[in-house]
């Protein structure tokens, strides 16, 4: 974690809001785009399992998990020890601990150098990921932490991480980009830890895979819109969600309606989760765009060409208007 002048951005997302569909992809198209998409951004250099790399097309079918984690992105106790830290300091949300502790160390499980001991190449410690004169600055021994409080102790790390992020503003809504950008300054880093505190807020209990999936489409923000990509330089709708949930191990089809056909269904009446993806078109046999649904009422998605991948509201009742199309309902990737 690096401490350098303050900078607060006005947005997370590039480009500005907008509706409309990417027409789903034929899969006799010509060859789309193939790479690997860059991960989500971590900081002081330590673990973080959010992000990873994104392939090519994938074979029809459900979605079907291989190798994803299933394991919660933030565990119980971690939760309840993020929670307890946030109540020192009015208005800091709980989650955005969380989300910090989730890319800096994957919540204390990465063996990563530095984390249990010793420092990373960047000099960071503990699963807070601390500069030594940081960490002195403004170190909290948190209730059952140990004195002299140590950037290695999980109560103590956490409890002051929200000491630095309150110093820096972090409790207010108009302060908060601005706290976490000091605490590691990259805008993917800070983009990153706002969506997953978003998604962990609508659901704590959300698994590591869905965590890597998020993670790895914020970290696409601002990429250009490309008919038929699946990256690194241009996505299409479909082909950025398969390529977030392929990097969480699970493998998706190519196109938009096949995506929707492979389910499973989330329930008409159940409100999505973070993670689902979210559909829209004319009916359940014309599919003509996909997002990846953050919590909040938002989604991230590859809209049209001429646009960028990027965050914008979603509706989340079926038959609700979105554009020139409809919400058609959401599906749970890798879900019973």
């Amino acid at each position: 974690m690096r401490r350098l002048g303050r900078m607060v951005a006005a947005s997370v997302a590039a480009g500005a809001l907008g509706l409309g569909g990417c027409t789903a992809l034929a899969a006799s198209a010509a060859a789309p785009l193939v790479g690997a998409g860059p991960g989500a951004a971590t900081g002081g250099g330590a673990g973080g399992a959010t992000g990873g790399t994104g392939t090519g097309p994938g074979a029809g079918g459900a979605a079907t998990g291989q190798g994803a984690d299933t394991s919660p992105a933030v565990p119980a106790a971690w939760e309840s020890l993020e929670r307890g830290a946030a109540t020192t300091c009015t208005g800091l949300p709980w989650s955005v601990l969380a989300a910090i502790g989730r890319l800096e160390s994957d919540s204390g499980r990465s063996g990563a150098p530095g984390v249990a001991s010793g420092q990373n190449a960047a000099g960071a410690e503990g699963p807070m990921q601390f500069e030594a004169a940081t960490f002195a600055a403004y170190a909290v021994a948190g209730p059952g932490g140990v004195l002299p409080p140590s950037p290695y102790d999980p109560v103590d790390a956490a409890y002051t991480a929200a000491a630095l992020l309150c110093a820096d503003g972090g409790g207010t809504s108009g302060g908060l980009y601005g706290a976490v950008w000091d605490y590691n300054h990259t805008t993917g880093y800070v983009a990153t830890v706002l969506v997953l505190a978003r998604a962990l807020s609508a659901d704590p209990a959300m698994d590591g895979a869905t965590a890597t999936a998020l993670g790895f489409a914020t970290a696409q923000l601002g990429a250009p819109y490309r008919w038929g990509g699946t990256g690194p330089n241009g996505y299409d709708c479909s082909g950025l969600v398969q390529a977030a949930y392929r990097a969480a191990g699970v493998d998706l089809p190519r196109v938009a309606q096949a995506q929707y056909d492979a389910g499973p269904p989330v329930g008409p009446a159940t409100p999505p989760l973070p993670g689902d993806l979210v559909f829209f078109g004319s009916s359940p046999g014309d599919v003509t765009h996909v997002g990846l649904y953050v919590g909040g009422g938002e989604m991230i998605d590859a809209p049209h060409t001429g646009t960028v991948v990027r965050l914008e509201p979603t509706p989340i009742v079926p038959g609700d208007r979105w554009g020139g199309d409809v919400y058609l309902g959401a599906t749970r990737p890798g879900g019973p």
